[in-house]
């Protein structure tokens, strides 16, 4: 019996991968849940375990090739027989997408890709998908909505290669470079008269390998590209991995009006509290004892007294989660990835304790699952771990806010009209504007802030 190996979704709003390594080859034995490959999504490099037992009959999608979720990529066969003379995979495509099947005309070359146009600067994108002439809604990403309206394309023009007809980013690219898309509405003037459409000047030294890629118009230059290349440099290209980082953070920063507020908390109790049971508490638990349960279950308490903190924005929906799930970013040597403690709001404090270390180990260790990454509504970052004072994170889609924390240190401060040495941290909120406001904000931050500061919990 033939089992098919898919390419999973590995977190909201993404809708492809793209495999970095294979850790098999056809003909070689696996077992169910044995890691069989690797892939790199947004925000995600992970390894991606077999889902059966058998031998390996075959690989259809090669190392660094791009493909929608529920791709095929390759095949096992569950009886384990032996396969006769497996055919290598297929060597990697430079152009991960075709034109569609409607343009006559051939790709342009890839030494020589079409300059970018840049087009003038526009609103936020469409608040809801858009709905071809027959009145059916076309299913899109936000991310695919935004590349319709940056480029002025008519997204009931593109035909869509995904799940139930969804136009993805490599839809909408291949019907960039092909001509294909229908423009949303006429130009005011002809493209070729715009100052905007000149070629750019030829580099002094070449761009770095790749070049020929379809990247996201967020990752092309924004000045010439001799004052970038110039005098002694390396140049790298960009991971997949960074790559989707770039797209999410640039998409985030697009669709949420991003706003900030800044508090203060003093931790000194919470200090001497972890000081002194640490050693007790990984003794008896076998986990390690660190300030962000204390921080995850101060956001807990805040997000059920605050509901509207722990929403996603669709449009102009608004979606209150029942559920606090909360993603913690984890730093890797190689990107970032957001893991979910699921169901944060049933766990008690030893709870949440070893499930943030178990997720951030496995993330290490590229050990999470897919659902491990998915359905966050809350999402924490640490950059104290590194010694910042403080800073303002990007909200990590769909989700309408992020708590940056920054470095525990030790301040002089005024207590009581008096000056104490207290262990101070600062707390930054980053928020979306559209469902978020300034004085649910503040208060959320003051409800964490007076948790913190007055924790009764014991922690053995």
């Amino acid at each position: 019996m033939s089992v098919d190996v898919i390419m999973p979704q590995m977190g909201e709003s993404i809708f492809e991968g793209t495999i970095t390594r294979w850790l098999k080859k056809p003909g070689d034995r696996v077992e169910r849940d044995e890691p069989l490959f690797e892939i790199s999504t947004d925000k995600v490099d992970a390894e991606i375990p077999a889902p059966s037992a058998g031998t390996l009959k075959e690989i259809k999608v090669s190392e660094g090739q791009t493909v929608p979720i529920q791709t095929v990529v390759a095949v096992i066969d569950a009886a384990g027989g032996s396969v006769a003379a497996p055919a290598p995979a297929p060597a990697p495509v430079p152009e991960k997408a075709a034109p569609p099947k409607a343009a006559s005309a051939p790709p342009p070359p890839v030494s020589a890709p079409a300059p970018v146009v840049s087009a003038p600067a526009a609103a936020p994108a469409p608040a809801a998908p858009r709905v071809g002439g027959n009145g059916q809604k076309i299913r899109s990403s936000p991310l695919v909505r935004k590349l319709a309206k940056e480029h002025n394309v008519d997204l009931a023009a593109v035909e869509g290669s995904g799940a139930g007809g969804r136009v993805s980013k490599k839809d909408i690219l291949a019907a960039l470079e092909s001509g294909a898309a229908k423009p949303a509405a006429q130009a005011a003037a002809p493209a070729a008269s715009s100052p905007v459409t000149a070629a750019r000047p030829t580099p002094s030294a070449p761009p770095p390998a790749g070049g020929g890629a379809q990247v996201h118009p967020a990752l092309e230059n924004a000045v010439p590209r001799e004052r970038i290349y110039f005098g002694n440099y390396e140049a790298q290209p960009m991971s997949v991995m960074r790559q989707r980082i770039a797209e999410h953070m640039v998409a985030s920063k697009h669709v949420s009006p991003h706003v900030y507020s800044i508090d203060e908390a003093d931790m000194t109790g919470i200090a001497k509290i972890r000081e002194r049971s640490k050693a007790a508490f990984e003794a008896k638990y076998g986990t390690k004892l660190t300030f962000m349960p204390f921080f995850v279950k101060a956001c807990v308490e805040a997000l059920r007294a605050f509901p509207t903190v722990n929403a996603s924005a669709d449009g102009a929906t608004v979606v209150l989660h029942r559920e606090i799930n909360v993603g913690i970013a984890v730093a890797l040597d190689w990107g970032l990835i957001v893991p979910v403690l699921k169901n944060a709001e049933e766990k008690n404090f030893l709870g949440i304790a070893r499930g943030i270390n178990d997720l951030a180990e496995r993330a290490r260790a590229k050990k999470l699952k897919p659902e491990e990454v998915q359905e966050g509504t809350f999402s924490i970052t640490n950059p104290g771990v590194y010694g910042g004072l403080m800073g303002l994170p990007v909200i990590n889609q769909p989700n309408v806010a992020i708590l940056g924390i920054g470095a525990i240190q030790k301040r002089p401060m005024v207590i009581e009209d008096a000056i104490a040495i207290r262990s101070m941290v600062y707390l930054t909120l980053s928020y979306d504007h559209r469902v978020v406001d300034g004085a649910v904000a503040h208060q959320f931050v003051g409800k964490v802030k007076s948790l913190l500061e007055g924790w009764k919990e014991e922690v053995l």
